[in-house]
Formats: C-alpha cells, sequence, structure tokens
C-alpha cells in the first residue's frame, strides 16, 4: 500500500511530526517508502529476518514509523512497546516473547532496564539505540543512513502475508500479567472502518489520534487505516499531555480529525478554553475506555463538534461505534460493526433479549479481518478463546431496542450488592457530573448483609477539599442521577488513582488494598 502511495501520489504527504521542542518533519509518501526500504536493509544487515520478534520502544519519534514498516517488508513480528518499562516487564516479555532485537529511544528511560535484563533474556541478540550513541547498541541513526533504497519485494518462502504472523500487542494487564495478543498481516485491512467510518477520515486530510506508539490504540489511529483512505497522520512529540498544547496544535496545524481517551479529553474541558479555534476540526473520536456523558456535553459545549464513541479491544479492530451517518448517544458505545457479528450473550453463550445485561462477544464460523489469531504461546487460552466460533470479551453490557450497545463494567468488576447486579461505569458517569470530581473508580466491598456494598475512589478537582459534608454531597448527587440503590456507601479521597503503565485504572489493585485493610 505504501509502495502503491508513492508511484501514485509521491508527493502526497504521509506523516506531520512535531516534537515539543519545536523540531517538525513532513514526510511525503514518496519519502516514507525510502526511510522504511533503508531500514528494512539496515534491520537485515543485523541478522533480523522472517519471524523474529522484535520489540519497539520509540515514544512517538518518527522512526517508530521506520522501523514498523521495514519490519513488515522484512516479514519479522513488531511488538510495540511502552518506555515505562521496568526491568522486571522487559525480562517478562523478552522470555515470553523470545524478543530478539529491541529498537530503543535514547529519550525513553528504557535502555537501562534493557541492560540490566540482558542476564535473564537469552533471546535477545541486538540491541539498536535511536538518537545517541551507547556502549554495547547499535547506532540507529549511522546504520539507517548507510543502508540501501533498494529492497525488491521478498519472494518466495521470505514473503510474510495473508495469515503469517504481522505484529504483537501485550495487553495493559489490569487483572493479571500481560497477555500476548498476535495478529496477522490481514489486521491492517480490519481498520478501514476504524479509519474511514469511525474516525471520518478524508483523502489528503490529516488526523491526530492521542496515543503513544507503545499501545494498540496507536495502530487503530496512526498508521494503517488512515493512510489506506489516504489521510496524513499528525504525530505531536511530548513528554507530558498539556491540554493547552493539544489545543494549539489542532488550531495550528489544521487538524480535521481527532481521536483521544476519554482521560484526556476530561483534563481538555476542565480547562478554560475561552477563545481556542477549533474552526478546522471536523470530527471527533473518542475509545480507550467508557465515555461519561457529562464529558461528551461539555466537549459539544466547547467544540460544537459531537464526540463519536467507540469499542474495541487490544483483540480486535472497531467492534462497536456511533460510525458516520449515525446519531451518537451519549454513554453508549454505539451499534455493531458490520465486520463483527456482535452480541450479548449470557453464562451458556445464548444471545441476551435486549435490556438484559450480559458479556460481549463475537460469533464467527471464519475470523474476520481483524480478530486476533491467538494468544502467543498459550495454546490452551487461544482454543479456549477462539475454538468455538464464539469470542468473549470480557466485558458486559447490554443492547437496548435499537441494538445500541451500553458498557457496564469488566466481568470481574461487576457489583453484586442485595441481589443487585452494578456495573461501575453507571456509577462513575454520575460522579464525574459533580463539579468536585476529577476522576472516580467504583468497586465492590465484601459487607456480611449485602453480600458487596459500593465505594467509591475519588481524586478531587482543583478548588476542593475532603470532607465529611463533601461525601454527603456526593452520596446524595449519585442518588438523584441514577437508581438509588447503586449509590457509593464509602467514600475515599485520594490524590491518584493505581493505573497500569497505558493509564487504565487498576480496580483490582483498590480490591486487593481494601481486602487486607
Amino acid at each position: 500500500m505504501l509502495d502503491e502511495y508513492a508511484e501514485k501520489a509521491p508527493e502526497q504527504r504521509a506523516l506531520v511530526w512535531v516534537h515539543e521542542d519545536g523540531r517538525q518533519r513532513t514526510l511525503s509518501f514518496a519519502e516514507m517508502a525510502k526511510e522504511t526500504k533503508k531500514t528494512a536493509n539496515f534491520f537485515k544487515s543485523l541478522g533480523i529476518g522472517k519471524g523474529d520478534t522484535v520489540m519497539l520502544i520509540l515514544k512517538r519519534h518518527y522512526e517508530f514509523w521506520f522501523s514498523i514498516l521495514a519490519l513488515h517488508r522484512i516479514g519479522a513480528i513488531a511488538i510495540p512497546g511502552t518506555h515505562m518499562l521496568t526491568t522486571k516487564d522487559v525480562v517478562y516479555r523478552n522470555n515470553a516473547a523470545g524478543i530478539k532485537a529491541i529498537v530503543c529511544a535514547h529519550d525513553s528511560g528504557a535502555a537501562g532496564s534493557i541492560d540490566e535484563s540482558l542476564p535473564q533474556s537469552p533471546t535477545l541478540k541486538i540491541r539498536v539505540m535511536v538518537g545517541v550513541q551507547r556502549e554495547g547498541w547499535v547506532d540507529f541513526q549511522s546504520g539507517q543512513a548507510a543502508a540501501s533504497e533498494d529492497f525488491p519485494k521478498p519472494q518466495g518462502d521470505e514473503l510474510a502475508c495473508g495469515s503469517d504472523p504481522l505484529l504483537m500487542f501485550f495487553t495493559s494487564g489490569t487483572t493479571g500479567m500481560p497477555k500476548m495478543v498476535l495478529h496477522n498481516h490481514f489486521y491492517p485491512l480490519g481498520h478501514i472502518t476504524t479509519a474511514k467510518y469511525w474516525h471520518n477520515v478524508v483523502d489528503s486530510g490529516l488526523h491526530l489520534t492521542v496515543s503513544d506508539t507503545g499501545w494498540a490504540k496507536a495502530m487503530w489511529g496512526k498508521l494503517y487505516g488512515q493512510w489506506i483512505a489516504g489521510s496524513a497522520i499528525m504525530v505531536y512529540d511530548y513528554e507530558r499531555f498539556v491540554p493547552a498544547e493539544m489545543v494549539r496544535i489542532l488550531s495550528r496545524y489544521k487538524v480535521d480529525t481527532f481521536c483521544a481517551p476519554p482521560t484526556a479529553l476530561r483534563l481538555m474541558i476542565k480547562e478554560d478554553l475561552t477563545g481556542c479555534d477549533f474552526s478546522n476540526l471536523k470530527y471527533a473520536t473518542v475509545a480507550g475506555e467508557p465515555l461519561n456523558p457529562e464529558v461528551y456535553h461539555r466537549f459539544l459545549q466547547i467544540t460544537g463538534v459531537r464526540l463519536m464513541e467507540g469499542y474495541g479491544q487490544s483483540e480486535t479492530t472497531i467492534i462497536a461505534g456511533n460510525f458516520l451517518y449515525m446519531t451518537p448517544r451519549p454513554g453508549s458505545m454505539g451499534r455493531r460493526s458490520a465486520q463483527y457479528n456482535l452480541m450479548v450473550v449470557d453464562d451458556d453463550g445464548e444471545e441476551c433479549e435486549s435490556g438484559v445485561v450480559g458479556e460481549l462477544a463475537i460469533k464467527f464460523d471464519s475470523p474476520p479481518p481483524g480478530l486476533f489469531t491467538g494468544y502467543y504461546g498459550d495454546e490452551s487460552r487461544t482454543a479456549e478463546a477462539l475454538g468455538n466460533g464464539l469470542y468473549r470479551t470480557g466485558d458486559t453490557a447490554w443492547m437496548d431496542e435499537d441494538e445500541y450497545f451500553w458498557y457496564v463494567g469488566r466481568s470481574d468488576d461487576l457489583i453484586k450488592s442485595s441481589g443487585y447486579r452494578i456495573g461501575p461505569f453507571e456509577v462513575e458517569s454520575a460522579l464525574m457530573e459533580h463539579p468536585a470530581v476529577m476522576e472516580t473508580a467504583i468497586t465492590g466491598v465484601p459487607d456480611a448483609v449485602r453480600g458487596q456494598i459500593v465505594k467509591a475512589t475519588i481524586v478531587l478537582a482543583r478548588g476542593f477539599m475532603p470532607s465529611e459534608a463533601l461525601k454527603k454531597e456526593l452520596q446524595e448527587h449519585v442518588k438523584r442521577t441514577t437508581a438509588p440503590f447503586k449509590y457509593p456507601r464509602i467514600i475515599e479521597f485520594v490524590s491518584e488513582l493505581p493505573k497500569t503503565i497505558s493509564g487504565k485504572i487498576r480496580r483490582v489493585e483498590l480490591r486487593e488494598r481494601d481486602a487486607k485493610s
């Protein structure tokens, strides 16, 4: 695809990269094809070949795009990795995936962890450093610059395509050690729906998705579907998310389609954005965690643009969404994607009636493009997940009469109190409507009478202080906003919530803390 664009529209822009220090670089499709071929030749000279597993820890640096496309050309398996990995994390990944090479940004902070992992990582043979020279590492800049621009398409057994492995994601690990999700070369095609019919990207447009390249979300919004649809990718390379700076980037570079997680949007709408120019923004989407209706309404008020929520996992592309031409329902994850037979099922795998809470699942005769091929190195878990033609997501939801899906929570997060099944998301959404609440997580606490009671762990917004009076006010607010039995009988104020390195709240850690107290 990249080479087709390089031949037919060589000057069309592919990547607009801007660093927070002012550096910037715009690459056309022809330039991108040239740079990825040079990188492929450089990697091959190091001994990286088809089927080798290679981890990329490159933050938002443009070398990520050079590297992942080079690995695709070679037929190696790319593994995006976050720069926040500890030595323990690196050792686990190296041995679980048999990682042969790691390409790492010099300013990622992960280089030391990688060096420390060596004695316990027998498969790791190649370390490539991007940005500076480091002892024991191969220098990316000099090696890539010296490589040939000619990289003929592999032939015969050397060609990777179709059902051959393409890339692997380590899941966030909110309830345990990360799983290894393996995708094949059909996976990019599954993102046509993501980019064209959810992000609503346009040919020669400019799309910005807020995500580090270490996560699956970057593949959703910073690579495959956008380029297939002809849109350029906007990359803002920063260390710390500053809402006002993100607004400046959207305005200055005339970004027309934008996707961000609710965490980023919550920070943006809490800022004073009076006078900010959103005139170029035509479409906005949100995913990564459930969207609170309060965030939807405030963003619409500020920008005039409706947030179109979507839902998916590392194991899939977009499964459900408020797609192009649809009227979004705030708080709903939307309707099923045309490429997935999504349904709500009970414990026996039977489809639930509308309005009944069950587990979201995908039923299939043959795996659709975008659905993962299995959990790497775990045949039994793969067979359990995919063997009977029904992939269970582990998320609970219900579907209304118009086939819009409404998120309830992870199966493990459901609270059972006095015979009621309470999903954390609805209570969290109610609390988020109160101006005192910046972030919150709802969990169940064991109770001798009710089985479990609802607990809210809350990070307060600026200008609010913890007090018994505020606890009472928040409890009454929830009673007025949703069913009274769902109100949090326990409220704890904290300075921050425990999260995975991808930013998702770890409710399991909150439950473990309560169990020990």
